[in-house]
C-alpha cells in the first residue's frame, strides 16, 4: 500500500479530532481545555504523523525492518510523551483531571488510529 492515502486519511482525522476542542472553545466550555491545549494537540499530532510516515517509509524501502521501525518508533513516542507531560507540567498550573481528560482524548484517539493504519497497511501486505 501506498504511503500517500495514509498520511492523506491521517491529516482529515486530525482535523475532524480538533471539531471538538474547537467546539468547546467557541461554546463557553473553555474550561473543559487546559492553557495551552493546542500545544498538546499539535504536539502528539506531529509525533503521530512522524511515526506514521516513518513506519511507512520503512516497510515499502524495506520490508524485514518494519517490526523494529514500529516498535523504535512506539518507545520513541512513549519517551517523548513522558518527556513531554514532564515539561508541560512543570511549566503550568493546570487542574490535573482535566490535563489527564485532554491529554488522553488526543493521545489515545490518535493511537487507536495509528495502530488501525498500520492494521490496514498489514493486512494489505499479506493479501498480495
Amino acid at each position: 500500500m501506498k504511503a500517500l492515502p495514509s498520511i492523506i486519511a491521517y491529516l482529515v482525522f486530525a482535523l475532524l479530532l480538533a471539531i471538538m476542542p474547537v467546539t468547546a472553545q467557541h461554546n463557553g466550555y473553555a474550561d473543559w481545555l487546559v492553557p495551552n491545549f493546542w500545544l498538546i494537540f499539535f504536539f502528539l499530532s506531529g509525533l503521530t504523523f512522524f511515526v506514521i510516515t516513518t513506519i511507512l517509509i520503512v516497510q515499502q524501502k524495506n520490508k524485514d525492518n518494519y517490526i523494529q521501525a514500529f516498535l523504535v518508533c512506539t518507545t520513541v513516542k512513549i519517551l517523548a510523551c513522558l518527556f513531554f507531560i514532564f515539561f508541560f507540567l512543570a511549566k503550568n498550573k493546570v487542574n490535573k483531571y482535566v490535563f489527564l481528560a485532554d491529554f488522553f482524548y488526543v493521545y489515545l484517539l490518535n493511537m487507536v488510529f495509528e495502530v488501525y493504519v498500520l492494521l490496514r497497511n498489514l493486512r494489505h501486505k499479506n493479501l498480495s
